[in-house]
């Protein structure tokens, strides 16, 4: 165990941990953030894709460790002031979901995109969004709503 101080949302924290603990489940169990969710525990599905440094990242293969003096960024930090982030509004906007379980990795992820490319074209949606997986297959409702951020931004 080791105290560990983590910045999320923009807050400090410290939680008494293993090192080596899952960012994710410190997230969700520790610090009671669920909106990044649990999903294949590989890496592989983007269900729980945070933005560490603005950089999207699946938080269930990174260690806590290694998140430790990072700025984290959840699902729940995007908004600020309690005006959602132009990205929270397109999805719902757009309908950009069906199940729900996606989104927040989703929108994570698009908004590290809108982020380093403000207006990208539907082919580089498609390709930064590679690895996010939509079990109900949403996605040209997820593009539309990435393309309706970009719009807006």
């Amino acid at each position: 165990m080791a105290r560990i101080e983590l910045v999320v949302n923009g807050e400090s924290s410290h939680v008494d941990v293993d090192p080596e603990r899952g960012l994710l489940y410190v997230l969700r169990e520790e610090l009671g953030l669920t909106g990044s969710k649990y999903g294949c525990g590989e890496g592989q599905c983007g269900a729980c894709t945070v933005l560490i440094d603005g950089t999207a990242t699946r938080s269930c293969i990174t260690s806590v460790e290694t998140a430790a003096g990072k700025k984290i960024t959840t699902i729940e930090g995007l908004e600020e002031n309690g005006v959602l982030h132009r990205l929270q509004e397109a999805f719902l906007h757009t309908g950009a979901l069906q199940c729900g379980y996606c989104t927040p990795g989703m929108i994570v992820s698009g908004a590290a995109l809108l982020k380093e490319n403000p207006d990208p074209t539907r082919q580089e949606i498609v390709a930064y969004m590679d690895g996010n997986v939509c079990r109900c297959g949403a996605y040209p409702r997820i593009i539309s709503a990435i393309r309706h951020a970009a719009e807006e931004g």
